[in-house]
Order: structure tokens, then sequence, then C-alpha cells
């Protein structure tokens, strides 16, 4: 038996996907069969992990490729299932994630005229006109089958495009008669699929953001995802240390450069005021960022000139995009940063000005780590801050934090300060519900690290929790859950009131973002994967409820929820 089914499988397994994170309709039999065939016959397929909603399941795909590099597959209910996958195709786009989805398609015959013809009658109400054109604006690249006979080629292009910057999803179909269809093996040179290679900076290039750099007054770094490739940090250390560069972080996705680190000057996200260290810089180098900074309330000042690199620097899937750059680089960040640093290399550099530039930012990084250890003081209640220390003493370095804390995302980082590369993500994108998921891919891949998931309350209910912990179960994949919870959405409570300050909502007792009366949120994963489950409500009680979370991960090995109760709304 050697199917078009049993093709695309044997593709994945050739591409070097481990997983396949499913969710299965009747528009899979050649999968099914195919998957017990493979496991009779001894074929080695990629493992096929039972995943109950889409959105969990392309979200577990999405934190393996994160921690890994390592591209994925899903594999969904035709267009019903297409669209349960939701904002998930949108944060792996936004997080130039590598995965591949892939959907059945109804029958196109309904007589029987060959084998998968209709048979069920919800095979009529499937078909639609265009079900490519669900993720079309979300993925890299979409296809359909037409023939079993080149479907291994076909999938090794689009996992080809998945893995080339800029990294992210593709999406294809194939119907059950093409599933079915008998084929020959076709034998595949795995060297003739590598994704394209890094692209760098020209040799005059790179001199010429050295010599910008070296010749600042206030030279500055703005990035909000430079460590997406852990080998880009390092590089950027050197280049910061040895010049006295200042670096911050705007809406970071993923760890980019250590917190202790007396250059790093904090992190932004839409706060309504101008950052003094960006209006102050008369270089600003900009690596790996969507939006370096947020034009109405803070920019660079008129006479400083700005840099950009980044593998897709201009954007070409976000419509409204314009930010002020003298010169544009599409280049890898990590090649570059290299390039630049071996471009000094016979420059010579202001010893002087490298000391004062350094002395300065020390003195900004030493006045926040003053306020950061400020918030963090007992004060009576459990506010995020304490608690988010505490949780720092406990959790160790190796951790992989996964934040989806929204209004806390600052809490988070300034207190948690993670500090190796590759140990910190957020989605990438703005669609909530990722980071359950997403903690499931992240121990597949990393099985010996501790995995902790921080969400909101809201957040947390988009992940699908009874999804999450049922599979966290069932394929032994136990992490620690935080979840600030205030009560309800502070998000669009605060968007709110920044356009309306003083209008009738920011008088108003409800405005439709509270959780009340507020759900048991921990006892959803106990019942649903036998978690365990616990409220912090006082102060006197979070060190001992992270300890013993952290033993149950650890020795028990099953996940741990605490519903941390933070001030309200």
């Amino acid at each position: 038996m050697f199917t078009a089914g049993t093709a695309f499988l044997e593709a994945l397994k050739e591409a070097g996907v481990s997983y396949i994170f499913a969710n299965l309709g009747s528009d899979h039999p050649a999968i099914v069969e195919s998957v017990a065939e493979g496991r009779a016959s001894g074929r080695g397929f990629p493992a096929m992990l039972t995943c109950p909603n889409e959105m969990v399941a392309l979200s577990a795909a999405h934190g393996y490729a994160q921690v890994t590099g390592e591209a994925q597959a899903v594999i969904v209910h035709v267009e019903c299932g297409t669209q349960a996958l939701g904002g998930a195709v949108h944060n792996a786009l936004r997080g130039r994630v590598p995965v591949l989805i892939f959907a059945g398609a109804t029958p196109y015959t309904q007589e029987g005229e060959l084998k998968g013809s209709r048979n069920e009658w919800i095979q009529w109400i499937q078909d639609i006109a265009d079900q490519r054109g669900i993720v079309r604006n979300y993925v890299k690249f979409d296809y359909e089958f037409r023939t079993g006979r080149n479907i291994k080629q076909v999938t090794h292009r689009a996992l080809q495009l998945a893995k080339s910057d800029p990294k992210g999803p593709v999406y294809l179909v194939g119907a059950r008669e093409v599933m079915e269809e008998d084929v020959a093996p076709v034998a595949i040179d795995m060297a003739e699929w590598p994704p394209i290679a890094p692209l760098p900076l020209r040799a005059t290039d790179a001199t010429e953001l050295a010599q910008a750099l070296n010749s600042a007054r206030r030279p500055l770094v703005v990035t909000s995802a430079v460590g997406r490739n852990a080998a880009a940090v390092p590089a950027l250390i050197k280049l910061c240390q040895r010049l006295g560069i200042g670096v911050l972080e705007q809406s970071p996705v993923c760890m980019n450069y250590p917190p202790e680190d007396a250059l790093y000057l904090g992190n932004r996200w839409s706060e309504p005021y101008q950052e003094p260290a960006l209006a102050d810089a008369d270089v600003v180098l900009v690596l790996d960022s969507d939006a370096p900074w947020v034009p109405a309330v803070s920019k660079p000042s008129p006479g400083a000139r700005v840099f950009h690199i980044d593998v897709d620097p201009l954007k070409l899937d976000i419509p409204l995009w314009y930010f002020k750059a003298q010169r544009v680089f599409q280049a890898d960040c990590a090649t570059a940063l290299a390039q630049i640093n071996d471009a000094f290399d016979g420059m010579t550099i202001d010893a002087a000005k490298t000391k004062e530039r350094t002395a300065h930012y020390g003195k900004m990084h030493e006045a926040l780590t003053a306020q950061w250890n400020e918030r963090e003081q007992e004060s009576g209640i459990v506010t995020p801050e304490t608690f988010t220390a505490i949780l720092r003493k406990h959790i160790g370095g190796d951790a992989i934090i996964l934040s989806e804390s929204i209004t806390n995302y600052p809490t988070v980082i300034n207190h948690l300060r993670p500090s190796k590369p590759g140990s910190y993500f957020l989605s990438g994108g703005s669609s909530l519900g990722w980071h359950g998921g997403a903690a499931i891919g992240a121990k597949l891949a990393c099985p010996d690290r501790l995995v902790v998931a921080l969400s909101g309350d809201g957040s947390y209910m988009f992940s699908v929790p009874s999804s999450v912990h049922w599979m966290a179960r069932k394929y032994q994949t136990p992490f620690l859950q935080i979840i600030y919870n205030n009560g309800g959405w502070r998000s669009p409570k605060m968007s709110t009131l920044a356009v309306h300050p003083d209008g009738y909502a920011s008088r108003a007792n409800e405005i439709g973002v509270e959780f009340d009366p507020a759900p048991d949120h921990a006892a959803i994963a106990a019942a649903a994967g036998g978690a365990f489950a616990r409220k912090v409500e006082r102060p006197d009680e979070m060190e001992a409820a992270i300890v013993e979370a952290l033993r149950v991960v650890r020795e028990e090995k099953r996940c741990a929820v605490l519903d941390v109760r933070v001030p309200h709304l």
C-alpha cells in the first residue's frame, strides 16, 4: 500500500517534522489509514497527537517551532477546522513561525466514481467556493493537491517556503479522492530543498553602519525580536559593550538582551509618553521590529539618523506601515551583527567616548533597576510585581517562559528578567489563547526543561484550558501555569480610557469587560487534566504556593495552575 496520504506523511518525515498536531474529520480516511499502516509496517512517520481544539493544535506547533526552529505540522477538518484555527494563524504569521497546515477538502465526486467519493451528507454542506481563501491573508503559500503523483514535491516546496525568511505558516489542501490515489514511491534528495540562506549585508553597508555607530554621541539599538535567532544575542551584546550602545526593547516578543546588563534601558509597550533615550539618540539602529515606536507619542528626534535591519524591512503584508529611516537593509540580523562587529577590526574606537556612553546609560539602567526593585517590595496585598519576583527566585535561569500576560507584559519581563537566549517568548501576534498550546509544544521540544506559562485571566480562557490540560496529561507535558487574575479584560478598559479619559466609560461601574461572577480557573485544569490547582489571595500564600506547584510539576510530572488574585481592574 502506498497512497498519496502515505506519500504526504513520508514527506513530512523527510523534512524533519516530529509531530503532527491533528484534529481529524471525515476528510482524512487516507491519512488515518496510512498512519495505521505505517505503525504496523514500521515506516516511522511523525507522531500524530490528538488535539480536541484546532487553536490549541496550531499553538502547540507554534511553541515547538519557537523553541527549536523546526517546522511542525497541523491537520484540520475541511473549511470548518480551517476557520477554527482562528487567531492562531495570525499569531504564526506575525510571529514568523514555520508551520505546515493541511486541511482536507470535501470530495469532488458524488456517485462513487473514485475511491473517497462523497458518502456522507455533511460533504455537501462543507463544499465552499474558495477554502484556501479563508487563510490566504495569513499564510506565505497555499495550494491544493491535484494529484498524488507530485504530492511529496509540493509538500517540500511548502516547507521550503515556510522555513525561508521571513518564516511563516503555509497551507495545503487535499480532497479525499486525491489522498486515496495509489502512487509510486518517489525518492527525494533533501539537499535539493533547503530554505534560502540567511541574507547578509554588503561589506560596504556593514562598514557604513559601524562608522555611524562609532561616531555617534548617543547610539541606541531598538529591537523587538532580534533574539528569535538566539545566535544574534551574543553578537548584539558584543557590539553594544564594545561601543557603549544603549538597548531599548519595543514590545519584545523574545529574549533580546540581558536585563541585568548596564546598557539595557528597559522595554516599552504603549505607554503614553515620550521615551527619553529615544528622543536623545542621534543614531538609532532598529533590529527586527514591526513597530519600533508609536509615533503619536514617542519617536526619535528629527535630526536622528535611523538605520533599519530586518528580514522583511518593508513589511509587505502590513498595508499601513512607514517609519523614518535613513537606510533600510534586508538582512538576517545575526549575520548582519557579526558583519558589523567584523567591520570594527582595524577601526579606531575612541575608548573615552565608549566609557562616557557606558556610564551615561549605566546611570539610566541603575535608576530603572531601582524602580523594579521598589515595586517588588511587600505592600500588604498580592501584586503582579511581588508575586513575579518570588517566582523568579524559584524557577531558575533555564526555564522556558511563555508570556501572554497582556497588561502585565512589562511586569513579567521586568521581574522575571530572563537572560538566556531562547528562554522567553510571546506569540509574536495579538490573538489571545496561544500560551496553553505553546506550553505543550515547548515541553515536547524540551522535556527536561521547566516550562512556565503566564497569562491574564482573559487570555487563559481564550486558550481553551479544557483541551490544553487534557492534552498535557495525555502526552505527559507538565508545565506551570500562572494566571494574573484581575477579574476581567483590563486591556480594552485601558484603551478606552486612553482615548476617552473623561468620558462616560471612565465613570461607569461596568463597561462589558468584567468577569463577574468569577470562574474557578484552576479547577478547570484540575477537572480536564488532573492538574494541581490553587488560588493565591494573600501575600503570605505566595511563596508556599509557588514551591508546591513547582514540586508537583518536577516530581509528580503533572501540570500546576496558580490562580493569583491581583487587584481588580
